[in-house]
């Protein structure tokens, strides 16, 4: 399912979202620029990499990405859903809450595979709590989704609840298949749990910080 379009609409331009986006472009276009050798240093200085951890990592990491389709995916996401969650936090407590998400969402993969070499890099987590924290705040918002169907392609209006909790328990149920899969071999693969960690932070920290009280009082907003 690839969402389109959500109906929640906000109110003003999401100025932290599109820096967010424009930011990531930007260290991906670098990585793309760097030859095998200086991108694998790059990714040894910058990258979260649970047998190496770094504080710095915790950060950095969820800068960075590992192509193309995983940047424009994230990317996508983020912008379907940041809008709104910017625009009941406002510009700094968002780019605070987006922060901690993503450093909650590593710290989650870190304690799920706390031996793996592997560098683990990437936005989702984060994104994964500013979905978090759209569930929580926007539930009966209308998520226009595309969907396959065998060869053809639909578009279905789901309530935001229920396509991010399908989205959430996916999540669960990858990582542990993976754990179970993965027989002591480490492969490379998505951090599921970082997103686990990530959606669950940020539904915890919406939930905790204030909304501005223009947004609480807007008749088309959903608790």
């Amino acid at each position: 399912m690839i969402p389109l379009r959500d109906s929640q609409p906000s109110h003003a331009f999401p100025v932290v979202t599109a820096l967010l986006v424009f930011v990531n472009v930007l260290v991906f276009l670098h990585e793309f620029s760097l030859d095998e050798y200086s991108l694998n240093l790059f990714l040894a200085d910058y990258a979260m990499i649970p047998a190496q951890f770094q504080i710095s990592g915790l950060f950095t990491s969820m800068f960075l990405h590992g192509g193309w389709m995983h940047l424009i995916g994230n990317m996508w996401f983020l912008w379907i859903f940041g809008d709104n969650v910017e625009d009941i936090l406002g510009r700094a407590k968002y780019l605070l809450f987006y922060i901690a998400s993503g450093v909650a969402a590593s710290l989650a993969h870190l304690f799920s595979n706390p031996n793996s070499e592997l560098p683990s890099v990437g936005a989702s987590g984060a994104i994964a709590g500013v979905m978090g924290a759209y569930m929580l705040k926007f539930p009966h918002s209308r998520i226009v989704t595309l969907i396959p169907i065998l060869i053809f392609f639909t578009t279905v209006d789901i309530p935001a609840w229920i396509m991010l909790i399908y989205w959430f328990v996916i999540q669960i149920f990858s990582g542990i298949g993976d754990f179970s899969g993965r027989a002591g071999a480490e492969t490379g693969g998505v951090a599921w749990f970082a997103h686990v960690g990530g959606f669950l932070a940020g539904m915890f920290l919406v939930s905790i910080l204030r909304t501005h009280d223009r947004y609480r009082r807007r008749p088309d907003y959903y608790w």
